[in-house]
């Protein structure tokens, strides 16, 4: 039984195909439903699993579907394939889905983003599998996690805790969600021709609330009116605005104290002179570090071949200058001749 227990969990492999292997060399052994049947006890014998507990509003479990969509471009009918993203609240059961283009960092934030904004609130953890675009470095005790992945997670109050490499039972409800909208959101949409991302999701929309509508296996109310009942205030509030996803670039300091982005230039104190530095910058905002010691804060402006100062820099050739002695020229000048 070990031999075949451990062999049926290869791909392809059924209890039929061992039968048979198993009747060949032994004709007179037991037959094709005894053996199905022991071989099953076997396995929960020897795979006997403890019940795990959740807290409400404790973490929620992401992952992408191994089956994609398809989106057909309306004047050339190409046929392109769109990656579709699901998370779960595990104490309610509360499952979202969306169709993303693609698993990368941006279309994986912006995808958590709306799951959170969809429950109204944020968990207290993101539990990812462990795809490059959320960690980047797998370690069953110190993962290291994408920078921007970590930072949007710090934006809505969460941890990021990625489960065990080769360990399926880690993810199983959002393994077991994956498996039911095959069941429920797939089935919906079959036969169905989508032109945009946009009505894709809103009929994947339509279908998760019946999905969630839907009661329990061997329960009596739905995972929605558990997550209102139990879970949805245990959620932490959301922040005013939505997350903006950061840029980075490494640029070296030149020599009169200032560092080019976009053909704009930033000043940064003296000491920093020739030194490679970071610049970390959304739509709004320069943040510029030097290692782990932060250096400036700028106004981001994309106009080219200007320059942006501050005074508290203290850069060669400003102080003594006419635009700081203004006006005490002024008031010499009044001296000599007063001109209103």
């Amino acid at each position: 039984m070990p031999e075949y227990a451990a062999r049926l969990s290869r791909k392809g492999m059924t209890v039929k195909k061992l039968y048979e292997e198993y009747h060949t060399d032994y004709p007179d052994g037991y037959l094709h439903a005894s053996f199905g049947m022991k071989l099953r006890q076997f396995m929960l014998q020897t795979n006997a699993i403890g019940h795990v507990g959740h807290c409400a509003g404790d973490r929620m479990y992401i992952d992408f579907a191994g089956d994609r969509l398809e989106i057909v471009d309306e004047t050339t009918a190409e046929v392109r394939k769109v990656e579709v993203f699901v998370a779960i609240l595990p104490c309610s059961h509360y499952t979202y889905c969306e169709a993303v283009w693609s698993q990368k960092k941006e279309d994986l934030i912006k995808a958590c983003e709306n799951a959170i904004r969809f429950y109204g609130g944020s968990p207290c953890a993101i539990v990812p599998d462990n795809l490059k675009s959320a960690v980047t470095r797998s370690d069953r005790n110190e993962p290291v996690i994408n920078p921007d992945f970590e930072a949007f997670a710090e934006h809505y109050g969460c941890a990021v805790v990625p489960v065990r490499v080769r360990h399926p039972r880690d993810k199983a409800l959002v393994e077991n969600a994956v498996k039911l909208m095959y069941r429920s959101v797939y089935v919906y949409l079959e036969g169905s021709v989508f032109h945009d991302l946009e009505s894709l999701n809103g009929a994947i929309l339509k279908s998760l609330e019946k999905f969630n509508a839907r009661n329990l296996t061997r329960r009596k109310e739905s995972s929605r009116k558990l997550f209102d009942s139990v879970e949805r205030d245990t959620l932490r509030p959301l922040p005013a605005d939505r997350y903006q996803m950061r840029q980075r670039v490494v640029a070296t300091v030149q020599r009169n104290s200032y560092v080019t982005l976009n053909r704009h230039h930033y000043s940064v104190p003296t000491r920093y002179v020739g030194k490679r530095v970071e610049m970390v910058y959304d739509t709004d905002t320069i943040e510029i570090f030097h290692g782990f010691t932060h250096v400036a804060t700028h106004h981001r402006n994309d106009t080219p071949y200007e320059y942006t100062t501050k005074p508290s820099h203290n850069l060669p050739g400003r102080k003594g200058s006419c635009e700081s002695d203004l006006q005490e020229i002024l008031s010499r000048a009044a001296v000599i001749d007063n001109i209103v």
